[in-house]
């Protein structure tokens, strides 16, 4: 039982360092790319993803160096953490939620997706989803490098080389998270989403125990035999990927902050304009309306194929999850943006026709 409460309430611990590291370390203060509903003016936030991220790295590490707790400690305590984590998500969503004004709507459908678009605490230094992803980024950066100390303490030199590709390339997905913190400010997530349960509970416990799921599956299976040059080509499928998700974004971030920037120094930025709203409609965003989506089911992809195992079909729900949740939400946002651009939007539509796959879908 002892070992089971020190495993549940590891999480809220973590979450708790890690909000003292965000409210205490230096931050860059951003203007960012959402209006505050009440003043009108733009949302500032304090964003320092990376200094905190080496801070818990490097207490975790000095925990694991004097003895303190085994390198895999949350590998060990994996499915009381999981539990603890998702009572926190629980309760800080009924918590954000609660207090909010109701939309009308039924409150079961409020609490999963929220009442309030932009929630700030301690007086603006804390905003509620800046901090949920960077909490859920570095637990689940943690959970990794347990899981990883887990296999290599089992099979010394006869680890897995999918197991360790699969685990550099899913840090690198966090750390170039935490590296393009800034540019998340632009993204569907920040202007368009509610702060509820879907992202209470999703960033603290599902993105930081499921994102890992390849892990869970393949941690404890010995070396399988893959060809070198098949993991090249599966890591290749993982970079398309990035290239393209995270070309797409910066293009945009670009835009909206540089109009007449070329991204990258070739590509100049092409629009559709009304007079009132202007379109990007060149470079990633010619090729389909939505490529980033494209992009990060394609990372999805190449992480579950590096492990090596593609009959493991619990490492697949990864990249499934991707296209349940994107293929709607590109849905929703089409809908959300014929509504706000209108003919504009029919024009975009018209010159871009490829809503996820280009030439194809």
């Amino acid at each position: 039982m002892k070992g089971f409460l020190a495993g549940f309430f590891a999480p809220w611990v973590i979450s708790a360092f890690i909000l003292v590291m965000h409210l205490g370390l230096p931050a860059r203060k951003i203007t960012g790319y959402v209006h505050d509903t009440r003043t009108g003016e733009p949302l500032r936030y304090r964003l320092n993803g990376l200094p905190v991220m080496a801070m818990t790295a490097a207490v975790w590490a000095l925990i694991g160096y004097s003895g303190l707790l085994p390198w895999d400690w949350l590998y060990l305590h994996r499915w009381s953490s999981l539990t603890g984590a998702c009572v926190l998500g629980v309760l800080f969503s009924v918590a954000v939620v609660l207090p909010a004004k109701g939309t009308g709507r039924k409150f079961i459908s409020d609490l999963y997706s929220g009442r309030s678009e932009n929630i700030q605490f301690f007086r603006g230094r804390v905003d509620a989803k800046m901090f949920l992803y960077l909490a859920g980024a570095i637990l689940l950066a943690l959970n990794i490098s347990s899981f990883l100390a887990h296999h290599l303490l089992i099979f010394g030199m006869g680890q897995s080389q999918g197991v360790l590709l699969y685990s550099f390339l899913l840090f690198w997905f966090v750390i170039d998270y935490l590296i393009f913190e800034r540019v998340h400010l632009y993204t569907y997530d920040i202007f368009a989403e509610r702060v509820g349960f879907k992202l209470g509970w999703g960033s603290l416990a599902f993105y930081p125990y499921f994102y890992m799921i390849g892990l869970w599956a393949a941690v404890d299976l010995p070396c399988p035999v893959t060809a070198s040059w098949l993991l090249v080509i599966y890591t290749c499928i993982f970079f398309a990927g990035w290239m393209l998700s995270r070309g797409a974004n910066m293009q945009k971030f670009y835009f909206k902050t540089r109009p007449d920037h070329a991204f990258l120094g070739i590509m100049k930025p092409g629009v559709l304009s009304d007079g009132r709203h202007t379109l990007l409609c060149s470079g990633f965003w010619k090729v389909a309306r939505h490529v980033n989506y494209l992009g990060e089911i394609l990372m999805a992809v190449g992480l579950t194929l590096v492990l090596g195992r593609p009959a493991l079909w619990a490492a697949w729900l990864y990249p499934l999850y991707y296209i349940a949740l994107l293929f709607p939400r590109e849905r929703s946002d089409e809908r959300r943006c014929a509504a706000k651009y209108g003919g504009l939007w029919t024009e975009y539509v018209r010159r871009v026709p490829r809503r996820i796959i280009p030439g194809i879908y």
